[in-house]
């Protein structure tokens, strides 16, 4: 009878146990965009760290899951959304299929947990917790975004874009940020165990570092600027893919544009233009537009549907002057070079994999537009008054090396453009917007983001939203762009020195562990 009750309290502990690690993984979403309360990440680590600290590698796991799956169920719920409004899925389907993903990347922190927990053992539990926890978390975050179908959202290091050592940065990018914070959480999580000597060593070289980092990178005003004109068109998702709603469209923005052509360059969002670009009613308004921007001596910056050879494109295009502020003509033509097509496709969004088997189940598998081609891993800048901007269209801008690859020694600013009416009034966007702040802070480089309802905003090259429109109004944003020259660590290096210097430390553990 005693043995029945140890085990029935027992089983009631562990679960205890789960829903904590849960909490804290929910709570993390604090962290990050809208609340931007980043002391939460490192102390819901730490926490965990400190309850897990004595577990077995197969009890690490299951309690990392369940940590991962309050990280991902809470932080990126707004998943749902377009499912059950766009997708034809009921609310209870949409749920479940959201429940599902963050299921799924919850198997990357439990991971972790067990990985960590079979490096070590218990006369060396300290190592565990400071080295090969933070290593690891760093590597299976990095893992978590590779390949087509990678999804690096919520990784740690973007609670701090508003953080004390988001001026690391620059030099050690987003993962390194991660690994940091994973670093304070386990020093915090020994301090528990009274053991003083690990945080009262992290902590000022983590400031020392930080203090630093901005010498590493020589980025400066170059001296020259230019005006920028944001147009945010505000189209209902409902209606934007429907042709009766094409001419409507495309005369909004160019009367919301008509009173903004003393800019220089105007910026239109991901397809602002909802119809294939040869299209005889586009191809007609094209060159009206083509024609204007020339006639005021500027550029304008356009989403659109491209299609060549049967094949659709997410692309950016374009019209008006290319090279100079004054020409006598404008430089657009179709198909020309002066183009991006979007390479890094959103599964189900953008393109279905296996879609003969999976478009005749639900509507959510035939969105409009769920058939693009994938353009090249790198392309040219887009050129407009002979400024270069270097191109990222929606989920790309979370990618860190694509956008890198993609930034030349002669680019101006970073251009990233979105439609986020799919996710309604969640966080979604307003995360989207706080990665993009991240890729402006690790390049030193000025970031322009122009979308269909928010957030339409201005970063400067430290990662500061220096001016924005509000959500789901119509409106034009103004800015006078200060121009950036110079390099920075992170863009002469990337992200290969973390995870080089992260795959030594695993590298060393694995070394301890066969050798006892």
């Amino acid at each position: 009878m005693s043995n029945i009750f140890r085990t029935e309290s027992e089983n009631g502990h562990k679960l205890l146990h789960l829903v904590a690690a849960f909490l804290a993984g929910a709570s993390c979403t604090l962290s990050f965009a809208p609340y931007n309360i980043w002391i939460i990440l490192p102390f819901a680590f730490a926490f965990s760290l400190w309850q897990s600290k004595s577990f077995s590698a197969k009890s690490s796991f299951k309690y990392w899951l369940s940590f991962g799956f309050g990280y991902f169920a809470v932080g990126i719920s707004w998943v749902h959304v377009s499912m059950s409004e766009y997708g034809g899925i009921p609310l209870i389907g949409s749920m479940l299929l959201m429940a599902l993903l963050a299921l799924y990347l919850a198997l990357f922190p439990a991971f972790v947990g067990y990985l960590s927990r079979k490096l070590s053992s218990k006369r060396s539990s300290s190592l565990n917790t400071l080295l090969f926890f933070p290593a690891l978390w760093t590597i299976f975050e990095w893992l978590r975004g590779l390949g087509a179908y990678g999804f690096p959202w919520l990784w740690a290091g973007y609670s701090q874009t508003e953080g004390p050592v988001s001026q690391l940065a620059p030099s050690i990018g987003a993962l390194g940020l991660s690994f940091t914070l994973m670093l304070v959480a386990a020093c915090i999580a020994l301090l528990f165990q009274r053991k003083l000597i690990p945080l009262a060593v992290t902590f000022p070289i983590v400031a020392l570092l930080t203090w630093f980092s901005p010498s590493l990178s020589n980025i400066h005003e170059d001296g020259r600027s230019f005006k920028l004109a944001m147009v945010q068109g505000n189209i209902a998702q409902s209606t934007k893919w429907r042709p009766d709603a094409l001419w409507p469209t495309m005369i909004k923005y160019m009367d919301l544009t008509r009173d903004n052509f003393n800019a220089d360059v105007i910026i239109w969002p991901e397809a602002a233009i909802p119809a294939p670009q040869l299209d005889p009613n586009v191809t007609q308004f094209l060159a009206t537009a083509n024609e204007a921007a020339t006639l005021n001596n500027s550029a304008i910056i356009t989403g659109i549907i491209g299609l060549k050879n049967h094949e659709f494109f997410n692309q950016m295009i374009v019209l008006g002057n290319s090279e100079h502020k004054q020409q006598a003509h404008g430089d657009y033509v179709a198909h020309g070079a002066n183009q991006y097509k979007k390479h890094h496709l959103l599964p189900i969004g953008e393109f279905v994999p296996l879609q003969n088997i999976l478009r005749p189940i639900a509507p959510l598998f035939n969105l409009p537009m769920s058939s693009f081609t994938r353009g090249d891993y790198v392309q040219p800048d887009l050129t407009a008054l002979g400024y270069h901007f270097t191109t990222a269209i929606c989920f790309e801008i979370a990618f860190p090396e694509q956008v890198r690859a993609n930034l030349k020694a002669n680019s101006d600013v970073l251009l990233t453009v979105s439609n986020d009416a799919w996710f309604g009034t969640s966080n979604g966007p307003l995360q989207h917007m706080q990665i993009a702040q991240m890729r402006a802070l690790e390049l030193g480089r000025p970031l322009v983001r122009a979308t269909n309802n928010g957030v339409t905003a201005v970063v400067n090259e430290h990662g500061k939203i220096t001016e924005k429109l509000p959500q789901f109004e119509t409106g034009v944003l103004r800015a006078d762009i200060k121009l950036i020259k110079g390099e920075t660590l992170f863009y002469r290096l990337g992200q290969w020195p973390i995870l080089v210097f992260c795959g030594v430390l695993i590298f060393i553990g694995i070394m301890r562990k066969l050798i006892r």
